[in-house]
């Protein structure tokens, strides 16, 4: 089978959040960090027959671009990369090595808000973090606005970037570890929930994220 360019740049992305995979047969590719903080899904045009493990799935990603429009022949222990010329058989590992996400989406519960949020903004408040330093990434609802803030909020005198993605009559503040917002960049529909988690959706439904807040 050919894997697409998008396959493979969603399981780059993936690598962010677990440097391990456990792929389950179908078309949706699914991660979760270590710290189960973060749970990634994405519908994909590619269909995976059999069920497999990676343990270091940048190093499988590194291999496959030795090769140009591989082939992928996927076996109970291993795969095939080959082209006319050349191979490599890559094995697999055990499932036992790998943090494996819940097999069901997760419900949200007592959404607080929904809103959408723009590439852009997340590409700016990313880029301002960086920039700054900043470890807090926050949607705030005040004054009308609700707007998207990144800040440091142990340190009163810190610098502080905001940016508004829309309108509310709610009073609210949700802190997300900027380490944690590991998505790829696109517009997502968002909405939050007060029990600690909350949940990214792209507009055809395709890539979805569940990050979880901070308790404060």
């Amino acid at each position: 089978m050919k894997i697409s360019s998008e396959t493979l740049n969603i399981l780059k992305s993936y690598t962010s959040i677990n440097p391990s995979i456990w792929v389950q047969p179908g078309t949706v590719i699914k991660t979760i960090s270590p710290q189960k903080t973060i749970v990634a899904t994405a519908e994909v045009d590619d269909v995976f027959d059999s069920s497999f493990g990676i343990y270091d799935l940048n190093q499988l990603l590194s291999v496959i671009t030795l090769f140009e429009d591989p082939d992928f022949v996927f076996d109970d222990k291993s795969v095939l990369i080959k082209n006319k010329s050349s191979s490599v058989e890559y094995f697999y590992t055990d499932k036992e090595m790998i943090t494996i996400p819940p097999a069901k989406d997760i419900q949200l519960p007592d959404k607080v808000i929904d809103f959408k949020l723009p590439v852009d903004i997340i590409k700016s408040t990313m880029q301002a973090a960086n920039v700054l330093q900043l470890p807090e990434w926050s949607v705030l609802g005040q004054d009308g606005n609700i707007k998207i803030l990144v800040s440091d909020t142990k340190n009163s005198t810190g610098n502080v970037y905001n940016a508004v993605v829309g309108k509310t009559d709610e009073n609210f503040n949700i802190i997300f570890k900027v380490e944690n917002l590991k998505f790829m960049y696109n517009d997502y529909n968002v909405s939050i929930s007060s029990k600690g988690i909350s949940h990214f959706m792209t507009d055809d439904g395709k890539i979805q994220y569940w990050i979880a807040t901070e308790s404060r």
